[in-house]
């Protein structure tokens, strides 16, 4: 089965210093879990910095996730392994550096786990950012019935 990753859509930045440098604000609808939507911030560089910095075809790593039930919860058919699956990901660096958000499943406490990380292909960063979304309390609806 194709997944499709999920779309990001900015919805708001702030200023960090008088250079330029920004912390981008992004909303990320789960393409296969409605009425989740994660908040995903990350730190983007002004050309001011990266001339004054080098290093011009990349952001830094840090990012912060925060999830959340945003409307009737519905669960398509979602990885249930210990893996989880990738949701979204976008380019940090010029080729080799993405921000990814990944969702697992915690079949034991009936909650999505959204991780928020940075992947390159070497050097990977220990920078991350968890959130959860407790299923317990919501009348979530799974199209393939409930995992036991």
């Amino acid at each position: 089965m194709i997944s499709i990753p999920a779309q990001a859509e900015v919805v708001g930045k702030v200023r960090t210093d008088w250079v330029g440098n920004d912390i981008v604000i992004e909303a990320i609808q789960d393409p296969k879990v409605q009425g989740v939507t994660c908040h995903l911030t990350y730190f983007e560089r002004s050309l001011i910095d990266r001339l004054q910095q080098g290093n011009w075809f990349e952001d830094p790593s840090n990012s912060a996730i925060a999830c959340q039930t945003t409307g009737p919860v519905t669960i398509g058919e979602i990885d249930l392994d210990r893996n989880g699956e990738e949701v979204f990901n976008e380019g940090r660096s010029l080729i080799f550096k993405k921000l990814v958000v990944n969702r697992i499943y915690d079949r034991q406490n009936n909650t999505l786990v959204y991780l928020a990380h940075t992947r390159q292909v070497q050097q990977g960063s220990a920078k991350m950012s968890i959130s959860t979304v407790p299923l317990y309390s919501v009348q979530a609806t799974w199209t393939k019935g409930r995992p036991q």
